[in-house]
């Protein structure tokens, strides 16, 4: 019994550490986001003399974070809300209607997961479909990336959804439509709120994706701007040189995505291990 409780205080202790080591990076640029360029320049773990506030309203001037902000938040708004209304009514249809066709089409989206990206040949779609360089290129390019996924989370859960409700909804007249809506979908949340999680999270970290498709500044995300703001940090004959600026940039990029984790962490292991339905 003692033995159990000593090995149960090590791993206990094991992983404390193994936590905090992760934590580092994420602690190190929130102190250094607080310091002057003089003492930032080091990019220690030591405290500030003084905390610096004004550095996250001269990165949010000068860095455009506002304009990067809402670019990033129409993109990833977007990839969620259409990702999420196509995948689980896509799952619904597939996982109650298992034929061969539909067992077809649910391993050819699910293999987008395993298949790379071919920029090549996407490239010359979105030049094609005079997407390329557009804001509602992006929007549809983040999309389609993230059904892949999205549908396999959604079809696991979908089969755990007793098919009884389905009848007590048709018995009572409702429409395929109001029946997926007003039944079906509620009962998604756990999946729901998983999907919209590591989608946003997927969409908002995307650097490569804006990087080709979107040469025009103005349609920049945060992830661009951090890119740009860096670049100007880089400069030798920069007035904002200062690790103190790179760091509050990267502290004001990376809270949203923190924020929304936050609040739907809770949603996350039900929705990844297909969750349990209540009656």
């Amino acid at each position: 019994m003692r033995y159990k409780t000593v090995l149960s205080i090590i791993k206990n202790i094991a992983i404390w550490c193994i936590s905090l080591t992760m934590m580092i990076p994420l602690l190190l640029v929130l102190i250094n986001s607080l310091k002057d360029k003089y003492q930032a320049s080091s990019m220690g773990l030591d405290l500030p003399r003084s905390l610096h506030f004004e550095n996250f309203l001269v990165v949010i001037e000068q860095g455009k974070l506002i304009r990067s902000f809402f670019n990033s938040m129409l993109y990833s708004g977007f990839a969620i809300v259409l990702g999420i209304l196509l995948t689980s009514m896509a799952a619904y249809v597939l996982a109650r209607n298992r034929t061969k066709l539909n067992r077809f089409l649910y391993f050819f989206m699910v293999l987008g997961i395993a298949m790379p990206i071919n920029y090549v040949t996407l490239t010359k779609v979105m030049q094609f479909t005079h997407l390329n360089n557009t804001q509602i290129g992006l929007c549809l390019l983040y999309t389609a990336t993230s059904i892949p996924f999205s549908i396999f989370l959604a079809y696991g859960f979908m089969g755990t959804i007793p098919r009884e409700l389905d009848e007590a909804g048709i018995i009572d007249g409702c429409s395929p439509i109001n029946l997926f809506f007003s039944v079906i979908f509620p009962l998604l949340k756990p999946v729901v709120v998983t999907m919209g999680v590591l989608n946003f999270m997927g969409v908002w970290n995307d650097f490569i994706n804006p990087l080709y498709f979107a040469n025009d500044a103005s349609k920049w995300p945060m992830t661009l701007a951090v890119y740009n703001f860096f670049s100007m940090f880089s400069s030798s004959m920069s007035e904002l040189s200062g690790w103190n600026f790179v760091s509050a940039d990267i502290v004001l990029t990376s809270l949203p995505v923190i924020i929304i984790y936050i609040l739907g962490q809770k949603y996350i292991i039900s929705g990844m291990t297909a969750g349990s339905v209540k009656g």
